[in-house]
């Protein structure tokens, strides 16, 4: 099976069918965070760190890290940012840019093997990010859109990922480590949405035997009780075939409806983390009862 190995200096993660379900945290973009983006512009990092520590208290497998704030200098504080989050977390990170100079700052100053969010099949933009992703030893993430924009047709994103898929093979970057994102349409907008992605992600994995992402947020947007509605997607879409998600790990709705899928994907050996999760603690004096009711039972 397709296994994505990204590493930081400290710890190795496998995103893969066979693996549990791998939670990319999204919290550190400042876009849409207003006093964020005024705080990283003007090199406060505190709420990045913050952000940081509390998304994998909560269950990131992995961090996504963005520094796109207009009119600043996205490269070095994407960097700065990098090294930061580094120093005070031990998972493997995403370096999430459009610009590309962006991208090469921050690949500069990783440790590891990082994955890059993102490359589209425009031709412009393969020309430029996938020599940077093997220069650095990256994995990238491949969002099936191109020059004629994104498409409702499942198909023609499919299309376009296999076309990304090869290109890269053509630079030296294997198929597992390319991570495509089929993207997400919102359900609200478009009714059959949530069938087509589900669709799609069965052929990326099937067909194509890559390793998916998304942004999980994409499907609710426009409804009413969006983290249910990211819950039933995450798990659906896990058991279709997608390996990891971009989204917020400080929601338990989630977080609980990818634990689910873990259990039953047969990637929680006995149930452990989902027990762990959620037993009720013993009370006072039970455990000590049980185990000598136990004794007794074994002696007779």
């Amino acid at each position: 099976m397709t296994k994505t190995l990204i590493s930081s200096d400290k710890q190795e993660v496998i995103i893969g069918f066979d693996q549990p379900f791998c939670v990319i945290g999204e919290r550190i973009n400042p876009t849409g965070r207003k006093l964020l983006a005024a705080e990283m512009a003007e090199g406060n990092y505190e709420r990045v760190i913050s952000d940081a520590i509390a998304q994998v208290e909560a269950g990131a497998t992995m961090l996504d890290v963005n520094a796109g704030i207009p009119m600043a200098d996205e490269p070095a504080i994407l960097a700065e940012s990098i090294k930061l989050v580094q120093d005070t977390v031990d998972v493997p990170l995403a370096i999430d840019s459009s610009i590309v100079a962006a991208l090469e700052a921050g690949l500069s100053v990783y440790k590891g093997k990082p994955l890059v969010n993102s490359v589209t099949g425009e031709e412009e933009r393969l020309e430029v990010v996938l020599p940077l992703v093997k220069k650095y030893n990256a994995a990238v993430v491949a969002i099936s859109n191109d020059e004629t924009g994104i498409s409702e047709d499942p198909n023609v994103r499919y299309d376009v990922a296999k076309k990304i898929v090869e290109r890269a093979e053509d630079y030296g970057i294997p198929r597992e480590d390319v991570v495509v994102d089929p993207l997400i349409m919102p359900v609200g907008a478009i009714n059959m949405a949530g069938r087509s992605a589900l669709d799609l992600i069965i052929r990326l994995r099937n067909e194509l035997k890559v390793n998916t992402t998304c942004g999980a947020s994409n499907i609710s947007f426009g409804l009413p009780n969006r983290h249910g509605m990211n819950a039933a997607f995450l798990s659906m879409a896990a058991g279709a075939g997608m390996t990891s998600a971009i989204m917020n790990p400080l929601h338990s709705e989630e977080m609980t409806g990818i634990m689910g899928a873990n259990v039953m994907n047969g990637n929680d050996p006995e149930c452990r983390e989902w027990i762990k999760r959620f037993r009720e603690p013993a009370a006072a004096g039970e455990g000590g009862r049980e185990r000598r009711q136990t004794r007794r039972r074994r002696s007779a």
